[in-house]
């Protein structure tokens, strides 16, 4: 699997009302496509609600050469071989129709930080800026799912941002500013779930995102730039492409090349048929790339989705162990083996009452061999709070079996 190595910054687009420029530099490559400048800085980072019967019909209707002198030209510049011309009708078509069904289902958002120098004590003080987003209804009643970043700033490296003081939404065609709550939020990813108080509000369909093609017509819908409800087209340019965040998440993600630009964020990324298959997410950015776009494949969000509904939070479980993976040549030098070597124990934690010990070196769950903290990871996830997880340990070049009862992460 293609692995593509990026810094996830938030990168909505803030207008700061100070007065003082930003000596920020979140990354040159690849950013988040919410937020965009904070303190006078632009940066770029990163439903389609289908319509009965609309069927991906491209280009299923072709005409003649002969039959108009368009092609009767352009044949004979081709040594009179004969050529068909392709009729974009139907496309067109299939566009204006997911266009006009997905647009009433999202949403604009638009958030207000408080942005301050670490060294305000010395007289930088503090300012206001605010950002813009996307959001997809998920229901009648009001709920609207976006990404986490788009609520959730993370700190630069000079300038602290705080998490969003106020958030509001506005409706597809409606005038009306709501206040929205922030109902669950969560960073590993990348999703929040915020609640207005409005009614017969029209939810987006989702489709089954696992059954997307590569070639596949898609259509980008959200608030880039601040520009409201905009669309772009493209296809699907790979499906499970794997890119990973500065702070080692891993997403596995919907790639495209329908553009996705700051303010897309949270939006949605739909099909033919109008039906939501992805949450746009993020970007690829620089002065020689253009068309690499990623989506948060719906699927994989709808559990999260109902987790930040039902407890504000998404419950996972958790063994309380701080670790280092051990390679050949670590292992070799410390005379351990290979394997996920813990190196600190949380207090009261699963790890500390099942009876592992600073030192073990964890070689296998449940049976299967793991040589990396993230194959640890997989394995834990697998399973739910309060199951049992057998872990296999190299103590003093004996292996222990070690039984761990999963608890709620903190």
């Amino acid at each position: 699997m293609e692995e593509n190595k990026f810094e996830v910054v938030s990168a909505n687009n803030f207008n700061d009302n100070s007065s003082k420029k930003s000596h920020v530099n979140f990354t040159k490559s690849i950013l988040l496509p919410f937020f965009s400048g904070i303190v006078g800085s632009t940066l770029i980072i990163g439903i389609c609600f289908g319509t009965p019967s609309i069927k991906n019909k491209l280009f299923n209707n072709q005409v003649s050469s002969s039959q108009n002198p368009t092609s009767s030209a352009t044949s004979s510049l081709v040594n009179s071989e004969t050529t068909k011309q392709v009729s974009l009708a139907n496309y067109s078509d299939t566009a204006i129709a997911v266009a006009k069904k997905i647009l009433p289902s999202i949403v604009g958002i638009k958030i207000e930080y408080t942005v301050s120098s670490p060294f305000s004590y010395f007289g930088g003080g503090s300012s206001t800026s605010t950002a813009s987003g996307s959001g997809i209804i998920i229901s009648s009643d009001g709920y609207i799912v976006t990404n986490n970043h788009v609520v959730d700033a993370s700190s630069s490296s000079y300038y602290n941002v705080s998490e969003a003081k106020n958030v509001k939404v506005k409706l597809y065609d409606d005038e009306t500013v709501y206040d929205a709550k922030i109902v669950g939020k969560d960073a590993k990813t990348d999703l929040a779930v915020l609640k207005i108080d409005a009614q017969n509000l029209q939810p987006a369909e989702f489709a089954n995102s696992s059954e997307v093609q590569i070639g596949e017509f898609v259509m980008a819908v959200g608030n880039p730039l601040g520009l409201e409800n905009s669309i772009t087209d493209g296809i699907i340019s790979a499906i499970n492409r794997e890119v990973s965040s500065s702070d080692g998440t891993v997403y596995t993600c919907i790639q495209t090349n329908a553009a996705i630009n700051s303010g897309n964020s949270g939006g949605a990324l739909v099909n033919s048929e109008g039906k939501v298959i992805g949450i746009n997410t993020l970007k690829l950015s620089g002065s020689d790339i253009e068309g690499i776009g990623f989506a948060i494949p719906i699927n994989s969000t709808l559990d999260i989705i109902d987790e930040l509904i039902d407890h504000n939070k998404v419950l996972r479980p958790y063994i309380g162990i701080a670790t280092i993976d051990l390679d050949e040549s670590t292992a070799k030098k410390n005379n351990l083996v290979v394997g996920v070597y813990i190196k600190s124990i949380e207090n009261f934690s699963a790890a500390e009452k099942s009876g592992l010990k600073v030192g073990d070196v964890i070689i296998k769950a449940n049976g299967n061999s793991i040589s990396t903290f993230d194959e640890l990871e997989k394995a834990k996830n697998s399973l739910k709070i309060g199951d049992e997880l057998t872990l296999t340990v190299n103590r003093n070049g004996s292996e222990i079996d070690i039984k761990v009862i999963l608890q709620e992460a903190p």
